[in-house]
């Protein structure tokens, strides 16, 4: 690199931080997590509002491809963290009705995304028409794990029945929805190499589970902490994945997000803390914010017209609608009274940066087009905006407060669960 384009790639990225660290507290402010400031903050830098006044001068053609290197590595430890905190163990704690819900949930607005999927696909050309309507259909259906976690948590309903009861339903709709992109992205095409390494994934996995696995457990002490040498293995392990699945024709996002699944739960608590912690800081701040904007530079919504419009409001309708109703519906079928149903069905539809990143893929592969993508991005935006607000009024702090008293008396029991 030249010495003027490291000069502006450090610039750049100070621009980054700082706006994505302002926005996020300012997005606190209104009650919104910070990751809706840091989303705002990349599309604010997009063309959207400035064209290419801003953007052109902050982040030059020649340091993009250093931005996307640093959004890519971003992204494939942001996913190794999700697969770190998921839990089979609390789907197995809720019998069957986060599988109904989650199924409802993803079947629904998968059905109805890819019927809309045919009728966009008139307006928005894509090179493989079937990739395409699953494409929308998985689009449609995505809820974003950690976001609703963080929700949970900062109004403290994390250790309710209705809090349990969502985070189970959203490890399953993660693990789900990731395998069918996972499928999509082979349908796709798109992978360089030949398609025969798409065969590969079968030996893959088995040796993901049956050589990896074992050989992390003896990653930690005596005292469960991670050994010395554990973090570098830890992060060659990571990375090693994720290439491999995007060797195979898949993404490097499930390469990195099954590594950090793998990770032995038993006994592991210390060490996956340790892991999470030394990743965090530099994730969250740095490479994460470089994500957002490397997503709002493909943001574009100056052009879009009526037609963009319609389809925009098509697309919310079938977003929030078909997540909405398929959730609401099954968990009113396992008994969850109307008000806790509408609660679980809101948290559901919360999409955040896993669908961001799930469009990236989409974007990168050519599935779908520019124009497309910038109105799917503000749809994330708009279903992740609105599940703070609706909580909120779904259920009030007393409300709460009096749930979690009478969970507490009662042993534990599901109250929520109760007419």
């Amino acid at each position: 690199m030249k010495a003027q384009h490291i000069t502006e790639l450090l610039v750049g990225l100070a621009a980054v931080v700082l706006l994505a660290r302002l926005l996020g507290a300012l997005a606190r402010r209104f009650d919104q997590p910070a990751v809706m400031g840091e989303v705002l903050a990349g599309i604010l830098l997009g063309p959207t509002l400035c064209g290419d006044v801003v953007t052109g001068h902050l982040f030059p053609a020649g340091t993009r491809p250093q931005l996307t290197a640093l959004a890519t590595v971003g992204v494939a430890v942001f996913m190794f963290t999700v697969g770190l905190e998921w839990d089979v163990a609390k789907a197995k704690g809720s019998g069957g009705f986060a599988v109904s819900v989650s199924l409802s949930s993803i079947l629904l607005p998968f059905g109805l995304g890819s019927a809309l999927g045919l009728y966009l696909l008139r307006q928005h050309h894509s090179p493989n028409s079937t990739a395409f309507i699953l494409f929308m259909g998985i689009s449609m259906s995505i809820t974003a794990f950690p976001v609703l976690a963080r929700i949970l948590t900062e109004r403290g309903l994390e250790h309710t029945t209705l809090g349990t009861l969502a985070l189970a339903c959203a490890s399953i709709d993660d693990v789900l929805a990731w395998s069918v992109l996972a499928g999509v992205t082979a349908l796709s095409g798109a992978a360089e190499t030949g398609q025969w390494h798409i065969l590969l994934i079968v030996p893959y996995l088995l040796g993901m589970l049956f050589v990896v696995r074992p050989l992390l457990r003896r990653l930690r002490t005596r005292s469960g902490a991670l050994a010395p040498a554990g973090f570098a293995y830890v992060l060659t392990g990571l990375l090693l994945s994720a290439a491999a699945t995007e060797w195979a024709g898949l993404h490097f996002i499930f390469g990195a997000f099954l590594f950090g699944a793998v990770i032995p739960r038993e006994q592991t608590a210390r060490l996956r803390a340790q892991i999470h912690d030394q990743l965090g800081n530099l994730v969250q701040t740095l490479l994460m914010p470089v994500f957002f904007l490397t997503a709002g530079l493909n943001v574009d919504l100056s052009g879009i017209g009526l037609g963009g419009l319609r389809d925009l409001g098509l697309i919310l309708l079938v977003a929030i609608g078909g997540k909405f109703a398929g959730a609401f519906l099954a968990a009113r079928g396992n008994g969850m009274p109307a008000r806790q149903s509408a609660a679980l069905a809101t948290l559901m539809n919360t999409r955040g940066l896993t669908e961001l990143i799930a469009l990236s893929v989409g974007l990168s592969l050519g599935i779908i087009d520019r124009e497309l993508y910038s109105l799917m991005v503000i749809m994330a935006v708009v279903t992740t905006a609105m599940a703070g607000p609706l909580l909120r009024w779904l259920l009030p702090r007393r409300l709460v407060e009096a749930e979690a008293a009478r969970e507490s008396a009662s042993g534990g029991i599901p109250a929520g669960l109760r007419e």
